[in-house]
């Protein structure tokens, strides 16, 4: 299984990003696909996550209605768009994957891991 993550960038507040997942090697339609972020110096922190089958979406309270979650089923590709951020979102973004889908916000049951994407939000 490999999660591939990309767009991360240098953006000033209130501008936007959209960040990619590619996923493969194996079909993911029981996952559940989640998004997290690292800032330097502290924890793993949920963000975002859509169940594959049937699309329904979580949210970090920070981030509803400025975040949106997506999932390209035919280019196995899930998306990350954010949009009026914040210097606070400043963070390493990773996507993950998790084949049980009862957890989403708890990074210890995701079983793959994307490598992270910078994302830098300039005041």
């Amino acid at each position: 299984v490999q999660l591939q993550a990309s767009g991360g960038g240098l953006v000033q507040a209130g501008g936007s990003l959209r960040l990619s997942c590619a996923a493969s090697g194996r079909t993911f339609s029981r996952y559940v696909m989640g998004w997290f972020r690292q800032a330097p110096e502290k924890e793993r922190e949920f963000v975002a996550a859509i169940r594959w089958s049937g699309g329904s979406t979580y949210y970090l309270d920070s981030v509803k209605g400025r975040f949106t979650i997506s999932r390209d089923n035919a280019k196995n590709t899930v998306y990350l768009q954010m949009n009026s951020l914040k210097p606070e979102d400043t963070a390493v973004y990773y996507c993950a994957a998790q084949r049980v889908g009862d957890y989403y916000s708890d990074y210890a049951e995701y079983d793959y891991w994307g490598q992270g994407t910078l994302v830098t939000v300039s005041s």
